[in-house]
């Protein structure tokens, strides 16, 4: 059986080495069970007190990026704060079901500081939420490849500490 293929899609370039060192410890653990790659599209420059117009410009300008980074053909995952919340074990059972489907690809959307363009929010297949609470968007993608590393275990049936 082929590895699944996962794609991270997100917005601004890591600059905290803490953040830097989780992302390529769970990148290194999720290599057994997926083809894992992240791709980085810069973050456009927010001013301060932005006007609305100004806001819708920025996600609009991200969004581009976001889906020309985007591999086709991948179920795309929106992670979004009116997302859905799942828990460990449903993210697990979400990509072995896209597996039994044979659908091997799936994309995981970040936006920037601002969130994500209705474009790309109209184009995901599924809306994520990580948690009511805020994260900075950076440190999201260490939250999320550490749940994707989780519910692989889970899949696998694999002990994971708790």
């Amino acid at each position: 059986m082929t590895a699944m293929q996962i794609q991270i899609v997100a917005a601004g370039k890591i600059r905290e080495s803490y953040l830097l060192e989780g992302i390529q410890e769970y990148v290194k653990r999720l290599r057994p069970y997926a083809d894992l790659s992240i791709a980085e599209i810069s973050e456009v420059a927010v001013p301060p007190r932005a006007s609305p117009s100004e806001v819708r410009t920025i996600l609009e300008r991200e969004g581009e990026r976001i889906l020309a980074a985007l591999r086709e053909p991948a179920v795309t995952v929106a992670l979004t704060p009116d997302g859905e919340e799942w828990t460990s074990g449903e993210l697990a059972g979400f990509l072995g079901t896209l597996e039994i489907e044979g659908k091997g690809r799936v994309a995981f959307l970040i936006g920037g500081s601002l969130g994500l363009s209705p474009q790309v929010l109209s184009r995901a297949e599924v809306r994520l939420s990580l948690s009511r609470m805020t994260f900075p968007h950076q440190m999201c993608r260490l939250i999320l490849l550490e749940q994707i590393y989780r519910a692989f275990r889970i899949k696998t049936g694999q002990p994971y500490h708790k």
